[in-house]
């Protein structure tokens, strides 16, 4: 936002690591740029920890992981995947590109997470996937639909974008399903631009991620001593992110629990100074117990709908805050119609988008600035 002489609050900015600078002109100084060299290999390392994945796999955004995991599902014209409609269209388009079709599924009021229940109703003999979204990095409630999937032999595959530095039950978002998605583009908690990891967790499709992510040939194979020479096996495409990229990424992921903590706190500071009004019924605050695993990614409350919810954006950006609304559902987008999306299809997901009001929060930002931001917030309520 400009400076127009008040005091003004940017909706987002990316965090800064302290060593950023440093981590790339050692990889410029290396003379390797392209994908696997040293600095994709530690930030693999550090992500595996982190997540406990048998295999992470950096890709060139979160979209791209997605369409990695799409390809390793071996899905077929006309199978049908099962996601919220309430979610970015990265979490639709891979598995369309693979000629399924997107099914869609209402949400969690508490949460803004797929409704487990509503998306178990919704499976037929054609389902081949479940894909939760772990929106504003909380954890979507998935035991149903795990204990589900191992039954019937439908993977579950998370995108967990928003999810880095978070946990559901002890568990890194995008470490439960069979495949996991993560975002490092600059919007996210931290980043490296553009940039994302697929979380492989079933041992099974470790082997053939590596090929499928490399044009789909066996050239990791090759570089391990496998095979004497590499060559086209399987269907495929670059997903390699460049070692420049990671080395920017390494540095960030040093400086995470900097970056967890500092949201976690502003997200708390902003829900003490608005309890009041959720109290009073102006608002309704999402639950705090719900970032003792979350990862400070978004603060969002609901407004009473969506005239109110327009007023109070535009309250807030004539006093300097950059607030903002989210998604517009899925099914009703021009694309989600022509997969039979309808209003009044979801009646959840249609009511909470268009009350939904995001406020600012990154690391770095003053929790002087969220309770003034969140003052704002009040002042729109008593005028």
């Amino acid at each position: 936002m400009l400076d127009l002489g008040q005091r003004t609050l940017s909706f987002n900015r990316p965090w800064r690591a302290s060593r950023e600078s440093l981590r790339i002109q050692e990889c410029l100084a290396s003379g390797k740029l392209s994908g696997d060299g040293p600095f994709t290999q530690q930030v693999r390392t550090w992500l595996e920890a982190l997540t406990g994945a048998p295999a992470v796999l950096l890709t060139t955004s979160c979209t791209s992981a997605l369409e990695l995991a799409a390809l390793l599902l071996n899905l077929q014209p006309e199978d049908e995947v099962i996601l919220p409609s309430y979610t970015f269209v990265s979490t639709a388009n891979p598995f369309c590109l693979r000629g399924a079709v997107p099914v869609f599924a209402d949400i969690d009021p508490a949460t803004m997470n797929m409704d487990p229940r509503h998306a178990l109703s919704l499976v037929t003999d054609r389902t081949r996937a479940f894909v939760p979204v772990h929106y504003g990095g909380v954890g979507c409630s998935m035991d149903q639909l795990l204990a589900f999937s191992r039954g019937a032999g439908i993977a579950v595959v998370e995108d967990a974008a928003q999810g880095i530095g978070a946990t559901r039950k002890g568990r890194a978002l995008g470490s439960e399903g069979a495949l996991g998605a993560i975002s490092f583009h600059e919007t996210k908690n931290i980043g490296c631009g553009e940039g994302g990891a697929l979380l492989v967790n079933d041992v099974y499709l470790v082997e053939r991620a590596l090929v499928l992510r490399e044009k789909g040939t066996n050239r990791s194979q090759f570089l391990r001593g496998m095979v004497d020479k590499y060559t086209w096996v399987d269907v495929g495409s670059s997903f390699l992110s460049s070692d420049l990229l990671a080395a920017l990424l390494l540095s960030q992921l040093e400086e995470l629990e900097l970056v967890t903590a500092s949201r976690r706190r502003l997200w708390q500071a902003y829900h003490e100074e608005l309890s009041p009004l959720a109290r009073k019924g102006h608002l309704f605050l999402p639950d705090p117990q719900l970032q003792e695993e979350g990862n400070g990614h978004i603060f969002w409350m609901l407004a009473s709908d969506a005239t109110e919810r327009d007023r109070l954006i535009e309250h807030l950006r004539q006093r300097g805050v950059a607030a903002c609304f989210h998604y517009v559902p899925l099914h009703l987008s021009p694309m989600g119609r022509r997969y039979g999306g309808r209003e009044g299809q979801l009646p959840v997901t249609e009511s909470l988008a268009g009350r939904l009001v995001r406020l600012p929060l990154w690391a770095g930002m003053q929790e002087d600035d969220a309770r003034w931001a969140a003052q704002a917030v009040n002042g729109f309520y008593a005028a």
